[in-house]
């Protein structure tokens, strides 16, 4: 850059070299341009530009000869005319008054006085924030001139660099897609960071390079995890502190820093700081702020040049806010601005963060990132040094913020850790060194939460690791991580400041909601009530008995509350006692002057409280349903108050309570529960549970049309009652239910209406209601309605719906009773027919629901329907919308329903496939997916379809069976031939579907298809019954293809074949059957001998 060439001048503008005596005529014409300039006013008139441009070129053009002359403050009340001159909206002349100051302060070899210098600095910074990025490079050259051998003039200049930057980052204007610049930032960021922190000096390389990842790195292999009263620290000279005398300090930026001040804060609340002697290893009890050593190898890692040993580390009282000490208010404004430069630096990579992608930003994660210390290995600084270690509680609750930033959304990037005992490795695997620094965010969080002061920084530490908690994998790594965390939160829970106690909640809910359930917090919630949470100081209701919060009983449904707790279950969950006794119990203090979110005259806990705390009971019913049955009826009262009250968000959450409890319930009784009969909750409370729901204030909240997010939870809610109660609820309750749910179908509000056609669709499933024609019937006009909705939301729940509604039909076709398809409307299954065919030309989301229905429909026509004319021309376009998904390039789930709604098609007897011009199409689709598609998946669905029809003539002429037995034989071929190994898990699925197919070929085959099928098994016989006694033998593993699975089924279908084969009267000289039946035998006794089936053997042979 050019403003690295500047020379250093001696004062009064003087060169280094002997001055010499200027030409008479030497710098006057500078002082005549200077004089024209400065005889200027501001005037945006086309002519003034003008004459300002001329002015520019002539002072930019003007041979100076030798330096000397021109007197330095000349120059600079020169070039802030020229800037007052120009506004910041003429990007020509921004561009050339730029060209000039770097210009005039490089050839004149003028340093500026600091009153000009902080002018100009401020029009060049505002300059790069307001105007064109094609003059970017100009205004950054002169910035450069400006400060160059200006740094102890420049106290703001880092604080609105950055600024500047990150004004840049937040607009758009900084693209950071080249790695050597996002390096460089960061590098430079990084650096920023720790500006002025005392104690401490780093050194950097220029540009910081992403790991790639997964990528290990040569570092010794992770030595065993110790305790934390073993942790190796840095060691910290103990000194007296010096008393020192207490001065105010006026100025803002010192007054915002004094609150919360770094003091000491030992768990033992005793105020006095433990400080460690020599290089005796600190108890992390203690809760003192030592930096933790971390791990030095990782890219992008910098050293410390100096121990952490001056005595500006230890903690000060809010006392010694201010800095105060004999050199008076100066060293303080001093901090201040390094403070401020901290934060400037923190903001800005904030920006940074949202401005590029995650998978990018974690490439630089160790950079910015503890790990586990390494006995021995340098120290090394990250964001936790700030959160540990800086004296200013904005900056440390930046730093957070910052690392906040960084594991939102990083549970992708982490879900590879794990922990590993083996530590004989000759390096350490990326998943270790991942799972290493979870552990250390972990240890340093929990440091920072026992040792911090600040309620607003302790709110920022708690939410930092609420999101870490939501982001680890703790299924795989080592147990204790999150007891920690829990034990160490308890006592927050009851402090003084409402913010605290709102994020303390949140993250006791990324407990109980990450990887739920898990083994650990299962026990953790079993801990007795009072472990943990004895607080003088405590602002939230005492807990008491399990009923402790009613006044009175309720009737008959607490006689039957204790019918729904799970055998063996002594202890109650303290974690849902101190919820619902926070959302029911008026307080016993009143708000403290912190809490913000405390109404005037509310008896209540402030709003945000309550509504964490609902927030965490929803988390629990969702994850560790077992312990929240036991409070089924308790919960169920909680969630009336709730939705009775004023506070349209206490009504919200209060219906997501109802939701999730709902949800739990239905999970209990579905087909494929593990639970016991015994563990889960009687249909008799299920029933008197959500009697009390539609008694209470629920049907007011569904007509609450002021609150239409409050009617379409409210709609989700009611959507998960269990079937086998709804059933048993008195009739004017269902009957409720549904008129109230049909009415608001007509909503204008598309949330209302979403939720109401997924409510209608999950409605048309329940068995009491399936089979009632003016029910569908109803329900079938209402979805119609939604699929024709502007909103995508709409469309794709009643697309959804529709897909259900039409699986009820499949259902009622298959009970004895025919009534049901004789009474349901031909007209409206004409206008299902269309609705559903418009569908599947819509966004994918609508579409994959949309060829389900159309499958289902078609299955589902009588012949009665088929015979009249009406119905042919629909049936074709319907048939055709299905055959174009199946062929088109859209999402897998799409093609798969496509292949799926095919197959349906094909179930169908009355519909004249093997004849129909579509027959031949259809196939075609078919086994062009089962041989080229790139998911395996659908091939498998394809395959599935391929082996429906029944008869033979359905498969059309000997060309077509032939085209669709060559189409299998050549996906069996390429079963394996994927580039995506994610596909590798469905080949034995894929094979086992296309074995079955092949058989099932084989026994409908007439006497016109053996001498192709011969033909194939000549050149493909070996591959083929390879894969066939790999099906005998083992069958389809994990996917619901249809496929049998018992070894007697399997063996059966070939022997089937093969007695059909024998069947067929070959034509004279016809020596296909005969190979054929050989194939089949030769396969059939391969199986059984290795099988040792001597007996199904000997009935071969006898065969």
């Amino acid at each position: 850059m050019a403003a690295m060439q500047v020379a250093e001048s001696l004062p009064g503008g003087q060169a280094r070299d002997v001055p010499r005596e200027p030409p008479p005529e030497q710098g006057s014409g500078f002082r005549c341009l200077s004089a024209r300039l400065c005889a200027l006013r501001p005037d945006d008139s086309s002519s003034a530009r003008t004459e300002i441009h001329l002015l520019f070129d002539q002072l930019i053009s003007e041979n100076y000869g030798e330096v000397g002359g021109v007197a330095p403050e000349d120059v600079s009340a020169l070039l802030v005319q020229a800037c007052r001159l120009v506004p910041l909206n003429q990007n020509h002349l921004v561009s050339k008054v730029s060209q000039l100051i770097h210009h005039l302060l490089n050839r004149l070899q003028v340093i500026v006085d600091e009153q000009n210098l902080d002018f100009l600095l401020a029009y060049t910074i505002s300059a790069i924030q307001q105007c064109s990025s094609w003059t970017h490079m100009e205004i950054l050259q002169a910035l450069a001139a400006l400060v160059y051998c200006n740094g102890s003039k420049c106290q703001k200049l880092l604080q609105n660099a950055l600024k500047g930057i990150q004004s840049l980052l937040n607009g758009g204007k900084m693209k950071l897609t080249q790695t050597e610049e996002l390096g460089a930032l960061l590098a430079v960021l990084k650096k920023s960071m720790f500006h002025g922190l005392p104690g401490l000096n780093i050194e950097l390389p220029t540009v910081l390079y992403p790991t790639p990842l997964p990528q290990y790195d040569g570092r010794p292999p992770v030595k065993p995890q110790q305790s934390e009263s073993n942790t190796s620290r840095p060691t910290v000279n103990k000194k007296k502190k010096s008393k020192v005398k207490s001065r105010k300090i006026h100025q803002e930026e010192e007054e915002e820093e004094s609150s919360g001040e770094r003091e000491a804060v030992p768990i033992t609340g005793s105020g006095k700081e433990n400080l460690c002697e020599g290089s005796t290893p600190c108890s992390s009890s203690l809760g003192v702020r030592s930096l933790p050593v971390e791990g030095s190898s990782m890219a992008g890692r910098d050293r410390v040049s100096t121990p952490f040993r001056s005595a500006s580390w230890k903690k000060v009282s809010s006392s010694e806010s201010d800095y105060s000490d004999a050199e008076g208010g100066m060293q303080s404004k001093m901090r201040s601005y390094q403070a401020k430069v901290r934060q400037g630096a923190l903001a800005c990579f904030l920006s940074t963060i949202k401005s590029i992608e995650k998978k990018v930003l974690y490439g630089y994660w160790s950079a910015f990132v503890p790990d586990t210390p390494e006995l021995g290995s340098p120290q090394s600084v990250s964001l936790m040094t700030l959160t540990l270690k800086d004296p200013s509680p904005k900056t440390r609750a930046c730093a957070l913020q910052v690392l906040s930033a960084i594991l939102e959304g990083s549970k992708q990037f982490l879900s590879v850790a794990e922990d590993t005992s083996d530590h004989r490795r000759a390096f350490t695997p990326f998943s270790v060194m991942i799972a290493s620094s979870i552990r250390e965010l972990h240890r340093c969080l929990l440091l920072a939460l026992v040792a911090e002061s600040s309620s607003q920084t302790l709110t920022q530490i708690i939410k930092c690791l609420a999101n870490l908690v939501s982001n680890s994998p703790y299924n795989r790594l080592k147990l204790s991580l999150l007891t920690k965390v829990w034990n160490q939160i308890k006592p927050y829970i009851r402090h003084k400041d409402v913010n605290v106690r709102v994020s303390s909640l949140t993250l006791l809910g990324a407990i109980v909601s990450t990887h739920a359930p898990l083994p650990e917090v299962q026990l953790l919630l079993q801990q007795p009530c009072s472990s943990g949470l004895s607080n003088s100081n405590s602002a939230t209701p005492h807990l008491s008995a399990p009923d402790w919060w009613k006044k009175a009983p309720s009737g008959p449904f607490l006689e039957e509350a204790s019918v729904s707790s799970p055998k063996g279950s002594s202890e109650p969950c303290w974690l849902i006692r101190l919820c619902i006794s926070t959302v029911v119990l008026p307080k016993e203090e009143s708000c403290s002057s912190s809490d913000a979110g405390c109404a005037t005259g509310s008896i209540y806990e402030p709003s945000p409280m309550r509504l964490e705390a609902l927030q965490v009971l929803a988390h629990l019913a969702k994850g560790y349903f077992s312990m929240a049955q036991v409070y089924l009826m308790e919960l169920g009262e909680v969630i009336c108050k709730c939705m009775g009250e004023a506070d349209p968000s206490i009504q919200l959450h209060g219906a997501k309570l109802l939701e999730e409890l709902g949800t739990g319930l239905i999970q209990q009784y579905k087909p494929d529960s593990t639970i016991a009969p015994d563990q889960r909750v009687p249909v008799t409370v299920v029933v008197m549970f959500w009697t009390m729901m539609l008694n209470g204030p629920l049907p007011r909240a569904l007509q609450n049309s002021e609150h239409p997010t409050l009617q379409a939870s409210t709609c989700d809610a009611l959507s998960s009652i269990l079937p086998e109660a709804f059933s048993s609820l008195p009739s004017d309750r269902q009957i409720l239910c549904i008129t109230m749910l049909l009415g608001l179908n007509d909503s204008k509000n598309r949330l209302v209406k979403a939720a109401t056609s997924r409510a209608l669709g999950v409605y048309v499933l329940f068995p009491c209601l399936r089979q009632d024609v003016i029910f569908v019937a109803d329900t079938a006009n209402a979805i119609l309605m939604s699929l024709q909705d502007k909103s995508l939301n709409v469309r794709a729940k009643a697309a959804w719906s529709l897909g259900n509604l039409t699986d009820t039909l499949i259902v009622n076709m298959e009970t004895p009773d025919p009534s049901f398809q004789e009474e349901f409307s031909g007209l409206l299954l004409l206008k299902m027919l269309r609705s559903a065919i418009e569908a599947s030309r819509d966004k994918d989301k609508v579409k994959s629901n949309a060829v389900r229905a159309l499958g289902n429909l078609l299955h589902f026509l009588q012949p009665s329907h088929i015979e009249k004319p009406r119905f042919a021309e629909i049936i074709e376009e319907s048939i055709q919308a299905l055959i174009s998904t199946v062929l088109n390039e859209a999402a897998m789930k799409v093609r798969w329903n496509a292949c799926y709604a095919v197959g349906n098609v094909f179930k169908n007897p009355a519909l004249p496939l093997g004849t129909a011009p579509w027959t031949s199409q259809a196939y075609n689709a078919l086994t062009s997916v089962v041989t080229s598609c790139k998911n395996f998946k659908v091939r498998i669905r394809s395959a599935t379809a391929l082996s429906i029809p029944s008869k033979r003539e359905q498969y059309g002429s000997a060309e077509q069976y032939v085209q669709i037995w060559n189409a299998l034989v050549t996906a069996l071929q390429k079963s394996e031939d994927t580039t995506d190994f994610l596909e590798f898990k469905y080949c034995a699925s894929l094979r086992t579907q296309i074995c079955q197919a092949l058989i099932h070929l084989l026994s409908l085959a007439s006497a016109s298809d053996l001498p192709c099928i011969r033909e194939t098994l000549e050149s493909n016989g070996d591959m083929v019954q390879s894969f066939i006694l790999q099906f005998l033998k083992s069958g389809a593993e994990g996917d619901d293809t249809g496929a049998p699975h018992s070894l007697h089924e399997r063996d059966q279908m070939v022997r089937t074949a093969l007695e059909h084969i024998s069947s067929i009267q070959a034509l004279a000289g016809d020596s296909a059957k005969r190979a054929i039946m050989d194939f089949l035998e030769d396969t059939l006794t391969i199986y059984f001998d290795s099988s040792g089936s001597q007996v199904a053997l000997l009935g071969l042979t006898d065969r």
